[in-house]
């Protein structure tokens, strides 16, 4: 045994395990108005944040050295105070911004209420269907991608499309499928009044959800139908969508090639998926070990749920993609944008 390398991994474990202990706490830092009140009120000390939150004083206080072992907050020892930065505010206290994470939180403790279902399904090969998962899991997801969305739909990705955006400014239809609390559909919506907008989804009680969040909005031009993404209908749409989901589907090629059926001329799809390369080997970075373990804990079961069982699984690459979305009948295919977690597909008959 090399005692070097031994202590090298032990040293990762140790990290890894010190973040793993810490989600719970995360997520009471934001549930607990923890983290507004250090982004609201500046450097304070565990009582005064006691105060500023209602919280009791040595609770705070062990949460608060916590966060700052973590790098979370940060501390100045000689007056007892701990503050953000404003990097920390925008991953941890701004729920409006692009990068904040605390959807991720909430993801891992589903993947962990996942685990006896998942782990049955190791032995027999089965999948999990997506509404006999974690009671959270649905609004985490959302919560994991909206920021995203926020930050980069509107004036990123469509604008990436050839001809799209200013097609939708007229009118026109966009279809968004699997669009489960309907965040990207609600933006789309939003952007672009005049053209009619749909989110689809199988999962009822996602649609039931959208359809609640969109009650609160005044957008005529926006509606929400639980269909699966092999029998949508309307159309001929100018437009459809698939956010993350794509490969979480039983058969991708089937809902291409249905997608296809129910584009109008010159109609285009935008297959938006997680950042990926095309071999394990390529994916060994923290970016794929985070996707690995959501594919193994959620978009896998999902997949192997379902009709014909395709399971891609949310590293499957953009080779692979391309040769889905082909085989659905549409040819030309291009990466028309990237994030360093997505990367946005392009396609058209």
């Amino acid at each position: 045994m090399n005692e070097e390398k031994l202590m090298a991994l032990l040293g990762r474990i140790v990290g890894d395990l010190g973040a793993a202990y810490s989600v719970p706490l995360v997520r009471m830092g934001e549930q607990l108005g923890l983290y507004a009140a250090l982004r609201d009120h500046g450097p304070q000390t565990s009582g005064e944040l006691a105060d500023n939150t209602g919280c009791a004083e040595r609770y705070i206080r062990e949460w608060l050295a916590n966060q700052a072992a973590g790098g979370y907050v940060e501390h100045d020892a000689a007056a007892g105070t701990f503050w953000l930065t404003p990097e920390q505010v925008a991953v941890f206290a701004d729920p409006a911004g692009p990068v904040y994470m605390l959807g991720a939180f909430d993801n891992a403790i589903s993947g962990i209420e996942n685990q006896p279902k998942v782990q049955a399904a190791f032995r027999t090969g089965d999948g999990v269907a997506w509404g006999d998962q974690a009671s959270c899991m649905f609004c985490a997801v959302a919560k994991f991608f909206r920021p995203g969305y926020r930050a980069n739909l509107i004036e990123t990705w469509l604008p990436s499309l050839d001809g799209v955006a200013d097609r939708l400014r007229k009118g026109g239809r966009i279809a968004d499928i699997g669009c489960g609390h309907g965040h990207s559909t609600l933006m789309m919506a939003e952007a672009f009044p005049n053209a009619e907008v749909v989110g689809f989804d199988f999962h009822a009680a996602s649609i039931a959800e959208a359809r609640a969040h969109a009650s609160t909005h005044d957008l005529p031009n926006l509606r929400f139908e639980v269909a699966a993404a092999k029998d949508f209908a309307g159309g001929p749409f100018d437009l459809i969508t698939f956010f993350d989901c794509l490969h979480d589907m039983g058969d991708p090629v089937g809902a291409v090639s249905h997608a296809r059926e129910r584009l109008g001329a010159d109609g285009a799809l935008m297959i938006v998926e997680p950042m990926a390369a095309d071999t394990v080997a390529g994916n060994l970075n923290p970016v794929g070990r985070l996707y690995y373990a959501a594919s193994t804990m959620i978009c896998l079961p999902t997949s192997l749920a379902q009709e014909e069982a395709a399971g891609l699984g949310a590293q499957a690459g953009e080779a692979r993609l391309r040769a889905v979305i082909r085989a659905g009948g549409l040819g030309r295919v291009r990466r028309a944008s990237e994030t360093p977690f997505n990367m946005v597909l392009e396609a058209r008959a």
